[in-house]
């Protein structure tokens, strides 16, 4: 697996984001915080993208976000893998990019926002095994029987 630093505008990223953002509104509504691809090229927010490396045939297979938050705190935004990727890695490749990357630019913690649907489950286990422990909502957010948060003193 290949992680760049990529472009959320870019057209290879639109129908997984489309994707992403469709779903997450179907089963958390007003609570979707998931940011768009002008979110996620804002000022303070880095984007990666997650490929597989076969010879011949790259695919996406994910993408994931770091907002800034403050100078020591850092929020994972919008991690997906892509639907034919799930199961494969990509999930833990991609949150141990990040991670390392919060910790690079010396970060006291990572924090993340996620649903309580049933699709949420498989992310959460992910989390949880990485180490991310339940807390209070963050930043911006309030809570609500949709969102749960999550972080990781690093």
């Amino acid at each position: 697996m290949d992680i760049r630093l990529d472009d959320p505008t870019a057209p290879y990223v639109a129908d997984l984001l489309e994707h992403h953002l469709r779903e997450l509104q179907s089963v958390m509504s007003e609570y979707a915080f998931a940011l768009d691809a002008s979110g996620l090229s804002a000022p303070g927010v880095s984007f990666w993208t997650a490929w597989t490396v076969e010879p011949d045939d790259q695919q996406l297979a994910g993408f994931v976000a770091l907002k800034e938050l403050d100078s020591t705190h850092g929020e994972v935004k919008s991690m997906r893998a892509a639907p034919a990727a799930r199961g494969t890695g990509v999930g833990r490749a991609l949150l141990t990019h990040v991670v390392d990357e919060a910790r690079r630019r010396g970060y006291q913690r990572v924090s993340l926002e996620t649903g309580t649907a049933e699709l949420h489950v498989p992310a959460i286990s992910l989390y949880r095994s990485a180490g991310f422990v339940s807390c209070p909502p963050f930043a911006d957010y309030r809570a609500s029987p949709h969102n749960q948060f999550m972080t990781l003193p690093l």
